[in-house]
Parts: C-alpha cells; structure tokens; sequence
C-alpha cells in the first residue's frame, strides 16, 4: 500500500543506500565509533547478507537505518530510501517510513511481543489504527497473513498469548507482523537464532519465498555464512565496524578473497571431511573503537605486514567484488598455487 509519505521506488534507483555510515556511542565518558564508514547499496527485491561475528556492527548498521540507535549516539554520513533522506525525515515522514516503508523483523520474538495481550491484538493494532480497517477486517487480514507464513488453524491463533505458541510459531508472528505492513525493505536481524536447525529451515524458506512474491528488499543479518550464501544474492562481510568484503553470494564460496572472509570459510564444518577440531580464526573480535589506524583485522591476520598496521585499507574493487585488504591480490595468489 503506496501513502503520500512513501512514495514508490524508482526501478533505476537502489531502494536502500548507505554512504559514509558512522556512529559513535558514549563508553565510559568517551565517545567511540561502533561504526566505521560503512558503504552499502540494496536494490528492490534484493537479498543482501550482512556477516560477521559478534561485535561486527551488523545490527548497529540496520538499526541506524530504521534511526533506532541508542539515546546519545552520534551519526554521520548517509542513508537514503528510495532516493530520501532518512536522517532528515520529520517527525511524520518518519512514522510513514516505519510504518509501511521499512519492517524489522528481531532475533528474539518473545523480547518484542507483548506477554500479557492476545496475538491478535498485537497483529490487528496498526491495521485498526493507520488503516482505519474495522476489527474484523484487521482480523480477516491477520489471520489470512498467518496462513501464508504457514501457521495452521490462524483464526484460533488469534485469540492464544505468546506463552501458548512455540518459538517457532512465535517467529512466524513476528514475521506476520512486518509483513502486515506491506513495506518495500524488510530488515532481518539474525530472525533464526532461538530456533533449532529445522524451524530455521522453515522460517528462512518462508521469509525468502516472501521477499519474492511481494518483491521487497531484504538485508538479512546473521553469524551463518553457509545460511546466507543460500538466502542472499550478494554478502557483505563486516569486521570491527567496516566491511571488508562484498561479493555475489554465488561467488564467495570460491572466490572469496579477504583473510577474514577466507577465515570464516574455512572455519566451517564439513560432512565430507573428519577432523578433531575445527579451525578457527586466531585471536578474539575486536570493536571499531578497538582497532587501531591501519586494518582491524591485522592482528589476527597471518598475512599482516607493517602497511597493514599503520595505513587504514580503501574497500576497492578486486575480481568481480569489493575488498578492504592491501595485500589482496598477494594473498589470492597465494592461495591459488597453495
């Protein structure tokens, strides 16, 4: 549903772009950037991944777009929707961007809905309210939303608290919730997280089966690297604040090339092979207010030399992709005689 405030997209425009993003937060009197010049673009109906370890700024990074950063944060640079300006949204353009523009889909359902008041009251409110549909109009439509995220017997649903629903059910509420509003941008912060290894499969296959129906934009935050690669066209790897690799999901399997993207890779699980441990990428993650001048990856990088430690890298483009790493094309000539 298009309002005056929300203007359709242009199909020659990106839906969602990201220049410059930095945000520094108030620690112990100081203030320190948790962000880092961050540089995104997201088209309409893409699904764009965000990885990276805890720490990373993943969340930080959708929360400066929907402007729900913590109280005192500092920000600067851009973020632009559909070609407008998001900082510079008034009170009543920015209530029409939450509403129907951008959706937030949280890793934790139970944390967002409210205990003590029923399913449905919880998914028909903004349709009653900026709408204007009547309750039973809200309801026809909420339980019609249930049925299609693949909640059996919706109409029961309705009337359960979210005590009675499971965590996986809880989700599907959840993504009901968003997807009542029709936006053209959904944020997914890590949506699978509580959830055991089969519900994930079911929620990521319903949330991606969505964004293609209705032709919404997506950035799907989350740690599993093997998840978005099979969710996102292209994934944006993050480390202390920065992103320090974007490539097509089909091509990072085999042609990543960043030490920390290639760390991540190789840190994950194989059926095919037997091993006593698993490798893991040396060193602990650090925070942007953490690194130092040059790559925040350097210190747990084996290819670092002193240019890494003492020259911030520029994100530049290397085979097809974007990469943040002096010694890229050394590195993946390395790995290709290795």
């Amino acid at each position: 549903m298009t309002t005056p405030e929300t203007p359709p997209p242009s199909q020659s425009q990106p839906l969602l772009e990201i220049s410059g993003l930095t945000v520094r937060l108030g620690v112990g009197g100081d203030s320190r950037p948790v962000l880092d010049g961050v540089d995104l673009t997201l088209a309409p109906g893409e699904a764009l991944g965000l990885v990276g370890e805890s720490g990373s700024g993943k969340s930080m990074t959708v929360r400066a777009v929907t402007r729900l950063l913590p109280q005192g944060a500092a920000f600067a640079g851009s973020i632009r929707f559909e070609g407008r300006d998001v900082a510079a949204m008034d009170a009543a353009e920015l209530r029409g961007y939450r509403d129907h523009g951008v959706g937030m889909i949280f890793q934790d359902p139970r944390a967002h809905i409210n205990p003590t008041r029923r399913v449905g009251a919880f998914l028909t409110e903004a349709l009653t309210r900026n709408r204007g549909l009547s309750r039973r109009e809200a309801e026809d439509r909420a339980a019609a939303v249930l049925a299609e995220v693949g909640i059996d017997d919706p109409v029961r649903r309705l009337r359960q608290y979210p005590h009675e629903l499971s965590g996986g059910m809880l989700q599907r509420v959840m993504i009901a919730s968003v997807l009542l509003a029709e936006p053209r941008l959904v944020l997914a912060d890590e949506p699978t997280t509580a959830l055991d290894v089969t519900i994930q499969a079911e929620v990521v296959g319903i949330l991606d089966r969505l964004r293609r129906e209705r032709g919404m934009g997506m950035a799907f935050i989350t740690h599993d690297l093997d998840l978005a690669l099979a969710v996102c066209r292209r994934v944006a790897v993050m480390y202390a604040g920065r992103i320090v690799e974007i490539r097509a999901a089909e091509e990072l399997h085999q042609r990543a090339a960043h030490p920390y993207t290639l760390g991540l890779l190789g840190s994950r699980p194989s059926i095919d092979a037997r091993a006593e441990r698993l490798n893991a990428i040396p060193g602990r993650p650090v925070s942007a207010f953490e690194a130092g001048p040059g790559c925040a990856f350097a210190a747990r990088c084996a290819h670092a030399q002193a240019v890494c430690r003492e020259v911030r890298p520029e994100l530049e483009p290397f085979r097809g992709g974007l990469v943040r790493c002096h010694r890229v094309a050394e590195i993946s000539l390395q790995e290709a005689t290795a």
